[in-house]
Formats: structure tokens, C-alpha cells, sequence
């Protein structure tokens, strides 16, 4: 009896330790979690006329419901700690005129629970021939989170309300909401003569708040963008932005898996669209350097750039700054020149490379591997990362990597069971 107990053990030991060594790449599931709540080619999705207008302030709780359909008109301010609740199926359509902006403020929340078979979305109030990113403003979320600006509270770069325009604090655990099987379509219209608007700003937002199941497309400028604060987020898709898909600054500490990137070369911007943009900071002397530098935690992330012709603008796709903390695994990364680009202030020292880590990667088609914006520190660069790190660099089509990487239908992007590298055997 006891000989056989040994042996159970052993065996079950065995397979976790084989299973450990042999963990799948990209974006995983049981089935294809991109089914049913996505919409690839939202220029064509018929959308109903709105029924209601939102405007001005909303300062005690609200509910939208999905019987009617929804005009954001200028900015809306949810404001006074009140709660705005989203039915699932509900659909917000951004005035174009007005550049719809919907903004939680610091202490407000926002609850859009969508379902797989019922998504909330947020969408352009043009018509089917005319949408184009950028025809209404995006989602603004500001919270009390922990960031590294001087005086641990700052003000977003768009022309917001002064009095509601602020984020920080030192609550790691501030609870924004929920935001869960959502799709975001044509964001990233400019406010003003500044900068554009993001799809999804997170600004300060605590790890309480619940980012999952959400969808990016067309987004004029960034999808996600993160100043500072405490979050874990899964399941996120960036399709078609024409800046980065996902970018961190001011402390961020993220936590982001099971998520990704698709990028279309001539969707991207000529400044340079990355996948993941990564820095702690714009500027050191506006930095409290004794608080937490951004910190990424990055794992089972698929990053593809559907051009397989090397034509368009995509360039890198991940974009590191220094004093930034990143880590990369069990991901594939496809279709980039090169896979990822160092500033060239992070030189070559162990010090700032041990900053980083890049393990279980496969990285197909791309243009190189780890680099340097200083071509002199490469060689030094690629001995450090490249021994023992588990990158396989491969030349597959994605369609021999990919499950079904077809747009057009209903992608799976999962690793095909059928290329034993891409699912660890």
C-alpha cells in the first residue's frame, strides 16, 4: 500500500513539474474567451438611434438601461461619490459634435457589468459609413491610488475641470467599479488643441476596481493608459489603435494577463505605436523618486502585428524606459521590428537589465530580439537576456501559430494545438 502511495505521488509531482516546464504561450482558455462579446469590424454593426441624452453632472447614483439607447453629449462628470450603474446590453453612443467624454471622478464609481452573450458598449453616434477613431472622447477613470508625481497628485493632460481634474492619494486598495465584458469603439478624439484621449484612461485607480473582458477598437490614441496606481487587469484585447495598445507611466503597479495587442501597420501612428509602452516617468524632476517606479507584471500576453510583408509603421513591440520594472512570460509575440527597443539610458549594466525579465516567449517574424536605442550596448544586451530565458525565435505564418488569426470571422488566437512550441511541448 504504501509502495503505491509513493508512487501516485511521485507521479503526480512529475506532472506538475512537467506541466510547469511545459506552460502554453499567449492567450489561454479552456474555449475561445473572444467569442460572442467582440466585434471586429464595428464600422458595420448597426447600432439604434439614442433614446436619451446624457449631459452635465451626475452626482447621486444612476442607472442606464438596456431598453434605451444613449447620447453622451461633452463631458460628464459622475461626481459627489455617486454610483453610475450600466445595465448589461446597454449602448452609449459618443456625440461626435461635442466630443462625448464620459469622466468618474476621484471617489466616484462607475459599475458596467456586461455579460459574454450581453456586452456594454461605448461606441461613435456616426453612421455606419462615417465612423472613424477618434469621433468622441473615451473613458476617463480618476482615483485615489498611489503615483510618483511630486506631491502624490496630478492632473491629466486634457481639458477637464479643474476642480474634478486630479488623481492620487495613498489608497493602493481604492475601489473605482467594475468595468467587465465592455467594448470601447472610436475613442480618441482631442478635447481641445491637446493631446488626444485615450480609449480607457486610468488614472490613480486602485486594485479594487475590476478591469476584465474589455475591448478596445479604433481608439486615435492610446487604448489603455495607466498614470500610476494599483491594478490587476485580465482579458483585455487592443484592436487597431493608431498609438500604443498599452501604456504605463507615473508608478504604475500592474498586474496584466490572458490579454492582447492586435496591430494593423497602417492603423499605427508615424511617432511610433508599441504594443506595451513602459516608463515611470516623463520628466525626473517632476518624479518623487523615493516612491514606487512603474512596475509591469505581464504574463500570457499575445502581441500581433497581422501585417506579414514587413509594410506600414509598426516598429517594436514593447518600448522600455529606464528605472521601469518589467517582466514578460509564457507570451508570443509576432510580426515586430524588433521585439523590443531599450532606452538607451538603461545602457548594459546588470543593475538595470536585472530590471527586466523576459522568460517562455516565443517571438516570431520579428526584426530582432532585445535591442538598445544605443546599437553599442546589443551584443551585451542579448548575452545577458538570451541564455536559459526560454525565447525560441521562429518564422512561422500566423496561421501555422495561431488557432484562427482570421479577422474577418470569429478569431481564436490562441496557440495552435497543432505547433508543439507555441503550446510548450
Amino acid at each position: 500500500m504504501k509502495t503505491k502511495i509513493r508512487v501516485i505521488i511521485i507521479t503526480l509531482l512529475s506532472t506538475f513539474l512537467l506541466q510547469a516546464q511545459q506552460q502554453t504561450k499567449g492567450i489561454i482558455g479552456t474555449n475561445n474567451w473572444m467569442n460572442n462579446w467582440t466585434n471586429f469590424n464595428p464600422a458595420k454593426m448597426e447600432y439604434s438611434e439614442a433614446t436619451n441624452i446624457i449631459a452635465g453632472t451626475i452626482d447621486k447614483d444612476t442607472r442606464l438601461v438596456k431598453r434605451n439607447t444613449y447620447q453622451l453629449v461633452g463631458i460628464v462628470y459622475v461626481t459627489n461619490n455617486a454610483t453610475l450603474t450600466i445595465e448589461p446590453g446597454t449602448v452609449i453612443r459618443g456625440d461626435d459634435k461635442t466630443c462625448g467624454t464620459l469622466v468618474i471622478s476621484n471617489g466616484a464609481k462607475i459599475v458596467a457589468e456586461g455579460l459574454e452573450t450581453d456586452p456594454i458598449i461605448f461606441t461613435s453616434n456616426k453612421e455606419i459609413a462615417d465612423r472613424r477613431p477618434g469621433d468622441w472622447g473615451g473613458i476617463i477613470i480618476l482615483g485615489k491610488a498611489p503615483i510618483n508625481f511630486l506631491g502624490g497628485l496630478h492632473t491629466l493632460p486634457f481639458t477637464l475641470d479643474p476642480i474634478i481634474n486630479h488623481y492620487g492619494g495613498q489608497d493602493a486598495e481604492d475601489n473605482s467599479g467594475i468595468l467587465k465584458y465592455v467594448r470601447i469603439e472610436f475613442a480618441g478624439r482631442k478635447l481641445s488643441s491637446e493631446k488626444e484621449l485615450n480609449g480607457l484612461s486610468l488614472a490613480g485607480v486602485g486594485r479594487k476596481t475590476i478591469l476584465s473582458n474589455i475591448q478596445i477598437s479604433f481608439s486615435n490614441d492610446d487604448s489603455f493608459e495607466c498614470y500610476g496606481g494599483d491594478l490587476n487587469m485580465n482579458n483585455l484585447i487592443s484592436y487597431r489603435t493608431t498609438d500604443d495598445d498599452f501604456d504605463f507611466t507615473q508608478g504604475a503597479q500592474i498586474s496584466i494577463s490572458n490579454s492582447i495587442a492586435i496591430r494593423h501597420p497602417f492603423s499605427s501612428d508615424i511617432s511610433g505605436s508599441r504594443c506595451f509602452e513602459v516608463d515611470s516617468y516623463d520628466k525626473i524632476q517632476n518624479t518623487d523618486m523615493s516612491k514606487k517606479m512603474t512596475k509591469i507584471t505581464a504574463s500570457n500576453i499575445t502581441l500581433v502585428n497581422l501585417e506579414e510583408n514587413n509594410q506600414g509603421l509598426v516598429r517594436e513591440s514593447v518600448h522600455i524606459r529606464e528605472n521601469t520594472f518589467f517582466s514578460l512570460t509564457n507570451s508570443i509575440v509576432s510580426g515586430f521590428s524588433p521585439f523590443v527597443l531599450l532606452e538607451s539610458n538603461i545602457g548594459d549594466g546588470n543593475d538595470n537589465l536585472s530590471k527586466m525579465s523576459f522568460k517562455n516567449i516565443i517571438v516570431n517574424n520579428c526584426n530582432g530580439g532585445i535591442t538598445s536605442e544605443s546599437s553599442s550596448s546589443d551584443v551585451t544586451i542579448q548575452n545577458y537576456y538570451n541564455p536559459n530565458s526560454g525565447i525560441e525565435y521562429s518564422k512561422y505564418k500566423n496561421s501555422e501559430l495561431f488557432t484562427m488569426p482570421n479577422i474577418k470571422g470569429n478569431p481564436d488566437f490562441r496557440a495552435n494545438v497543432n505547433n508543439t512550441i507555441a503550446i510548450g511541448n
